[in-house]
């Protein structure tokens, strides 16, 4: 599958000092991770963001997001926005921010 490689950079673009950051080619897309944590991707043309399981359902119920779901599995704490929902850069780097706190919170992997 391909990614919409413009996004993958709008985010990089944003995230590309945090400390830890690596980027990775991963469920058929790009992963952006921090100290071995997924934080944010790209999968086709949607953005991939990982977050806190409690704060699952309140994702949810915005606009043009949904789980994230390549398996039959949705994983809670794993959503997929719309491009709608990151029209403008203030909007995606809401989204980042989710993602890069999240991440930041973990332990980190080896």
């Amino acid at each position: 599958m391909a990614y919409d490689q413009q996004l993958a950079e709008r985010i990089l673009k944003r995230i590309v000092k945090q400390p830890g950051l690596v980027d990775k080619k991963m469920f058929g897309g790009m992963a952006f991770l921090l100290n071995g944590n997924m934080s944010v991707g790209v999968y086709g043309d949607e953005m991939i963001v990982r977050m806190d399981p409690e704060d699952w359902d309140k994702a949810l119920s915005k606009p043009h997001v949904r789980p994230f779901d390549i398996t039959g599995k949705p994983m809670k704490g794993w959503i997929l926005v719309g491009p709608k929902a990151l029209a403008t850069d203030a909007a995606l780097g809401k989204w980042i921010e989710i993602g890069v706190k999240y991440a930041a919170g973990l332990p980190k992997k080896k």
